[in-house]
């Protein structure tokens, strides 16, 4: 070999900037010959060994001071694996050499981009065997990391003591960089070091297929073996197949790091994911919710952000143990009967030099132009949903939640920003879209396809949206020309229900229509009615400061607005603390106020929270057509002097009937007259004003018969005490 060529490529190697190390390092065909090259800066000798002791060891000579050494090898050596020994001022060591794994490092990108879920089966850090023509198979980790614009990435970690210049990968013709490493094994951890399209260095880079990592300050990303647990979850799987749209589903929110800490101190450790299990699970049996939806679990640098700038997506939040960890909270349950929802953030990501921003110097994850790429709200970058390999990563990441994490839904935040161009921008700050308006196109298509993707590969889980506009048909399938997502927050209800709470009871009847209006579009999408976080931070206060009044009104007021809430048509969810009535806005730093349940008020409203939970689940009439207008009708929706609603809900059949009567007033109504549908007699099933929830205990008829005396339309009513600030259910017997 030259001279001249032997130093380039040293100095390409030296100072990490060899983007195709194939064809420098490992075994080098030349002619009939066959040459092994091995870089390492510190060695002074190197020696070349088989497995098969009948084949002589074989000494590297150096080609230059830098640390390049080379050697010829015969035709039965170069059909072995082989091993190199390095031999330092300091001591020795022996290692499998990457550079001859070149085929196994190139099979990472083999069809990695014809389906969404090939990206976290092939990309990442995955475990491996090698299996050479000759000898015992070889453990290996293979390395494939997206950055088309780098001029160079090299592998750092432990295992080459963070040195840039020892483990450089190889740049394919899709982008993306390979390379295999023998002998290296779960636990370890590793990032990227990257060189710029110009030769520049930028901070170390996690990586963005990671499946495992660590907090700060390291952030490192580690290997991780998604093969080793065992599941138990088959009967709940099974279960799944059951029609989710006729089926009860009350949801408890859960901030994993806030929703309680061990000890007596709030301020101490997070609960494990094993503690959760042991402690989370039976409260949330217990209080009789079907379903956990946790605050985004994907890996995210700052506590303060909820989990809502998330850097690894394909990795749970080590905050509270592996993802081994992970999943058996969920299998856990699974097994205790507990659907798992978990939030996920595909609109944004932060700008940490760790993660995705600029993340081969270019913008690759992000569109390039701030009025696109950059969010004013969240201080973050918008995900460019126009490029493929984007739109790919973020499909293959909601397929790998419901894969590897068996998770039973993806409830998909800030969909609102990503339909509209000009969301949170004034004139000027957008760019239209092609036809000049203000619709994502790009943002459209992409949500589109990952429900597509979702339903077509997990037809038994869901997908929810938080989407705050009348966008349409938003939990409508693709096919009838819908974003395709399952359900739909109901945010026009949240706000207009909670506005209209808010208000003096004397000032209510102005505002009638505020509790009324959510039942003109009530069908309009398959809808969950959301009491989530975000009503309860940034200076909102709690729910139960919310409410109006004195002491005793304020509880009244939330026991009646809640038996509203699992009356109205909707399935249903509520942040944590909102069960006990939580007295002080959320704050993640600390534990919820559990100690308030020693007082009657609190452990009254828990005993609510409970017996609408237990009511909600067991009642058909209560669910089975939360989604048609045959399972609603009003009964008297005008009643604005008194501030009184009523109405009826209906199960599939046509046999049950629920009569819904919430009277938001302070002022009890004695024989207030209800028109009912037929003559059969009528059971109170719950009253929320009942002593059992600290209410007054007004005198209630625990049944009625009804009368022929027509009445709000009907032929039959019945009369009634409604006790203050408080929503009764009638059931037909």
């Amino acid at each position: 070999m030259q001279v001249t060529r032997i130093k380039q490529i040293a100095q390409q190697l030296e100072h990490a900037t060899c983007s195709q190390p194939f064809s420098v390092l490992g075994p080098i065909e030349t002619g009939s010959k066959t040459k092994i090259r091995v870089w390492r800066p510190d060695a002074s000798s190197i020696e070349i060994s088989w497995p098969d002791t009948a084949l002589p060891k074989v000494m590297l000579k150096p080609l230059n001071e830098a640390g390049l050494f080379e050697g010829e090898i015969t035709k039965a050596q170069s059909a072995q694996v082989y091993s190199v020994t390095i031999t330092t001022k300091a001591d020795s060591y022996t290692y499998c050499d990457p550079y001859q794994f070149a085929e196994n490092a190139y099979h990472a990108v083999h069809y990695i981009d014809s389906k969404p879920e090939n990206l976290y089966h092939q990309a990442g850090a995955q475990l491996i065997t090698v299996t050479p023509d000759e000898g015992e198979a070889i453990a290996a980790t293979r390395f494939c990391v997206y950055a088309p614009n780098a001029s160079s990435v090299s592998l750092i970690g432990d295992f080459n003591q963070w040195d840039g210049r020892l483990h450089p990968m190889e740049k394919t013709s899709l982008g993306y960089w390979v390379l295999v490493v023998p002998n290296l094994g779960e636990g370890e951890r590793y990032k990227y070091q990257i060189k710029d399209a110009h030769g520049h260095e930028l901070p170390h880079k996690t990586d963005p297929l990671g499946f495992s990592a660590e907090q700060y300050p390291s952030h490192a990303s580690k290997i991780f073996d998604h093969e080793k647990y065992q599941w138990n979850d088959d009967a709940w799987l099974a279960s799944r197949k059951q029609n989710k749209y006729a089926n009860p589903m009350s949801i408890y929110e859960v901030h994993l790091g806030s929703w309680k800490r061990p000890g007596a101190d709030s301020g101490q450790r997070y609960l494990t994911y094993e503690e959760l299990a042991e402690d989370l699970i039976p409260y949330a049996k217990e209080m009789g919710y079907t379903h956990l939806e946790l605050l985004p679990v994907s890996e995210f640098p700052f506590d303060g952000s909820w989990g809502y700038q998330p850097v690894g997506m394909f990795a749970p939040t080590s905050r509270f143990g592996n993802p081994d960890a992970f999943k058996y909270f969920v299998d856990k349950c699974h097994q205790a009967g507990l659907g798992v929802i978990i939030d996920w953030v595909p609109a944004h990501f932060p700008e940490d030099g760790h993660g995705l921003a600029r993340f081969d110097g270019s913008h690759v994850y992000e569109y390039e132009d701030p009025r696109r790429g950059w969010h004013p709200d969240w201080n973050s970058c918008i995900y460019d949903f126009g490029k493929q390999t984007v739109r790919q990563f973020l499909v293959a990441n909601a397929l790998f939640w419901l894969d590897k994490f068996h998770v039973d839904g993806l409830r998909v935040d800030a969909v609102a920003s990503m339909l509209y161009l000009d969301y949170s921008r004034n004139e000027g700050e957008w760019i239209p879209n092609v036809d000049g308006g203000n619709e994502n196109y790009e943002a459209i298509s992409l949500l589109r396809w990952m429900n597509e993707e979702v339903y077509k590969h997990y037809p038994d889980a869901m997908t929810i949206a938080e989407e705050s506009t009348s966008f349409p048909k938003v939990s409508r399938p693709v096919f009838e020309g819908g974003l395709g997502f399952g359900f739909k927050w109901n945010m026009g209800w949240m706000h207009d229900s909670l506005t209209y709470i808010a208000k003096d009871p004397a000032y209510r009847n102005y505002h009638h229509g505020e509790i009324t209006f959510s039942m003109v579009y009530a069908f309009d999408e398959n809808f969950v009615l959301p009491i989530s976080h975000d009503e309860v931070v940034h200076g909102k206060g709690s729910l139960l400061h919310k409410m109006p009044g004195d002491e005793w009104q304020q509880a009244a007021n939330l026991r009646c607005y809640a038996g509203f809430m699992f009356g109205h048509p909707g399935k249903k969810l509520s942040f944590m603390g909102n069960e006990f009535a939580q007295s002080k806005e959320w704050n993640h730093d600390t534990s919820l106020d559990w100690h308030l349940l020693e007082h009657k008020k609190h452990k009254g409203i828990q005993s609510l929270y409970k017996a609408l939970n237990q009511f909600y689940t067991h009642t058909p009439a209560m669910y089975e057509q939360d989604h048609s207008h045959n399972g609603f009708a009003w009964i008297d929706h005008e009643n604005a002097d008194q501030s009184v609603v009523s109405f009826v809900r209906t199960s599939l059949d046509g046999k049950q009937k629920v009569y819904v009567i919430c009277n938001f007033t302070p002022i009890p109504r004695e024989h207030y007259r209800v028109g009912v549908d037929g003559a059969g007699e009528l059971a109170l099933a719950l009253n929320t004003d009942s002593q059992v929830f600290w209410g007054s205990d007004y005198p209630v008829d625990g049944h009625v018969t009804p009368t022929p005396i027509a009445w709000n339309n009907r032929d039959h009513s019945v009369s009634i005490n409604l006790p203050p600030l408080s929503t009764v259910f009638y059931i037909t017997k």
